[in-house]
């Protein structure tokens, strides 16, 4: 990348720009209002001094050269008197200089001085700046008498103003020497802040091509360090998806290899002619429970499918769940008399509830089997329905040995069984179960009380007087 283009670069030049503007803005402001100060402290100085001295001078009858020598020493400026020479045209004749004797010496073109011109003209007071020679004056005229006699102070600025031009070029090299600083100390600031958005944008790139080992750290307490704390999360979570998919797809085929075994050794002992027609029956028999172990696995993975691209279209209507329990209790009546356990339907009350009720059956049926199959010989299973707070609540529960709490957290993770001699099935049952129940807008739960395991299904409940009528929804 052109280190030009960088965002350390341009961050750095953006703060460069703005330090420079600040710092031109002081230049404009400073620089002439300190030069326009000091020629106004100037004027005001001779101001304050020029009327006095012409009333000295006047009332002295323009008193002896050394007058006006002590004078200028004492306003360090230049003080002339000039009388009329002549009106037509207007001439002014140097009478006394304080770095003359009596106007014989140098006087160069201060006889020509326009505010001394204007003055003997029209006796008023006037003070402003005038060059001279290529330099520049501050100069204050008063009038002396009514006969167009003039009393000139003359201040040379150019000290002052060179002073001023000094301190103009200091200003220029201490911008300049700070706009370096700025530049080198705001460059250094936004590489290190650009060298953590660099490390976020590999950390992404890494993310990318499915590398989840390394973590994406950053100490920052700003918005970088917000960002790099999600990008860390979105990590996590990406990790355990993956992790997640890897195991689906190897428990998968571990589910789909087992029977699709099983079948092929079978249909090989099959072949042999001198077979026994009971043994025959009994592969036969065993053949049909591994396809309808196939059957099963491969009908809830399509679910599993189905649910993940959010196309399981579901009907909202009002549900009977004490049906919906009956029909799962008839449905495994034999299985449960089979293996010696007492299954058991405690329905007090019609409780309604807003569901599809195919789903709602087969969730009712993934916890009944569970129940009967996971648990001992001679376990008490029972099935009840109630209504809690506008909830209708279909609660299958035993008495089993229970579920560890360590086992609790895991209990609906997809391919997850309990390490129990009970155990068996591809352990996608719940996580279908407890999808479905999120889609109806209810939840499925793990409870325990009172020596009991329970799944509980929670729905929203329909009014009492609600018909059992469809109002199909498709739900994605």
């Amino acid at each position: 990348m052109n280190p030009l283009r960088s965002v350390g670069a341009k961050l750095s030049l953006a703060l460069l720009l703005c330090v420079a503007a600040a710092l031109g803005l002081v230049y404009a402001a400073v620089a002439p209002s300190l030069e326009s100060r000091l020629v106004n402290s100037r004027l005001n100085d001779l101001e304050r001094s020029a009327p006095a001295l012409a009333q000295q001078v006047l009332a002295r009858q323009y008193v002896d050269a050394n007058f006006y020598v002590r004078a200028g020493t004492t306003t360090n400026s230049r003080v002339v008197l000039m009388k009329p020479l002549s009106r037509k045209p207007w001439t002014l004749n140097v009478i006394q200089d304080s770095q003359g004797d009596d106007g014989s010496g140098d006087t160069g073109d201060i006889r020509d001085d326009p505010l001394a011109s204007d003055t003997a003209r029209d006796l008023k007071p006037r003070s402003s700046t005038v060059s001279r020679d290529g330099e520049r004056f501050a100069e204050v005229t008063a009038p002396v008498g009514d006969d167009g006699t003039v009393l000139l102070l003359s201040a040379s600025l150019d000290r002052a103003l060179d002073d001023v031009g000094l301190v103009k070029r200091r200003l220029l090299i201490a911008g300049a020497v700070v706009l370096a600083l700025v530049f080198v100390v705001g460059y250094a600031g936004s590489w290190v802040f650009a060298s953590r958005i660099r490390r976020l944008e590999q950390a992404a790139e890494r993310i990318a091509d499915g590398m989840f080992d390394e973590p994406v750290t950053d100490l920052g307490k700003d918005e970088v360090g917000e960002l790099a704390r999600a990008f860390e999360r979105m990590r996590r979570r990406l990790a355990q998806l993956d992790h997640a998919r890897r195991e689906f797809i190897a428990n998968a085929s571990h589910e789909l290899r087992t029977p699709v075994f099983s079948l092929g050794g079978f249909l090989e002992l099959l072949d042999d002619e001198e077979l026994d027609e009971d043994t025959r029956r009994e592969f036969l028999t065993t053949m049909r429970e591994q396809v309808r172990r196939l059957e099963k696995l491969a009908t809830e993975l399509l679910d599993l499918s189905r649910l993940d691209a959010g196309q399981i279209d579901l009907d909202r209507e009002a549900v009977a769940l004490d049906d919906v329990a009956r029909t799962a209790a008839d449905e495994f009546a034999a299985v449960a008399l089979q293996r010696g356990h007492e299954l058991e339907v405690a329905t007090p009350e019609s409780v309604l509830a807003i569901a599809d009720e195919q789903r709602l059956l087969q969730i009712a049926r993934i916890l009944v089997e569970n129940a009967i199959v996971h648990t001992p010989e001679g376990t008490h299973v029972r099935i009840a329905v109630s209504e809690e707070r506008g909830n209708a609540r279909l609660a299958v529960s035993d008495d089993g040995p229970g579920i560890a709490e360590a086992e609790a957290g895991n209990i609906f993770e997809r391919f997850y069984r309990l390490d129990t001699a009970q155990a068996s099935g591809s352990g996608l049952g719940l996580a279908i179960a407890r999808e479905l129940a999120r889609l109806m807008g209810g939840s499925l739960e793990l409870e325990h009380t009172n020596g009991r395991t329970s799944f509980a299904v929670t729905l929203p409940a329909a009014a009492r007087s609600a018909d059992v009528t469809t109002s199909a929804a498709a739900v994605r």
